[in-house]
């Protein structure tokens, strides 16, 4: 069947489909360039939070180690050393991930440091959980796709592949 042997409603529908993936097209590299920025903001969002965290327990190392004795029992560590570890997770991965620096090990360490962080408390609000819960799908995002060309890993990597 040619093109002007074809029923006028085949045409139709034919044309509204091309327009349809043409739309489609459009809207998907509009989607495909807010990439870099969308895992930007994930990184800036969830380095805040635990970044924050870290701050806090340093502000009092007292208490915090207090926290690690009665509430948070991390297993096979003690007290102190669940302590130290979670504040240094907390203060020097979230730096990576905004810089993207070591990117996927940063979103991958603070996954582990959230994971614990779930399981260490006897008791959890439902609301904390959740937002738990969306903390460690944004860093499993990160670590599946990386942080994006807005960050300095790739900077570093053509910069280290320069001739000299």
């Amino acid at each position: 069947m040619t093109p002007t042997s074809m029923p006028s409603w085949h045409l139709l529908a034919a044309s509204r489909t091309a327009r349809a993936l043409a739309l489609w097209d459009w809207v998907e590299r509009g989607l495909n360039a807010l990439q870099p920025l969308a895992a930007l903001l994930a990184r800036l969002y969830v380095a805040q939070v635990f970044f924050l965290s870290g701050l806090t327990k340093l502000r009092d190392w007292d208490i915090t180690l207090a926290l690690f004795a009665d509430e948070y029992h991390v297993p096979l560590l003690s007290p102190a050393v669940a302590a130290a570890m979670g504040t240094a997770g907390e203060l020097v991965l979230p730096v990576l991930l905004v810089l993207g620096l070591a990117g996927r090990f940063a979103a991958l360490g603070l996954s582990v440091v959230n994971g614990v962080a779930v399981l260490a408390l006897a008791e959890i609000a439902p609301a904390a959980l959740q937002q738990h819960v969306t903390w460690g799908v944004l860093l499993a995002v990160l670590a599946l796709y990386g942080c994006g060309r807005l960050s300095l890993g790739p900077v570093l990597r053509r910069w280290a592949s320069l001739p000299t």
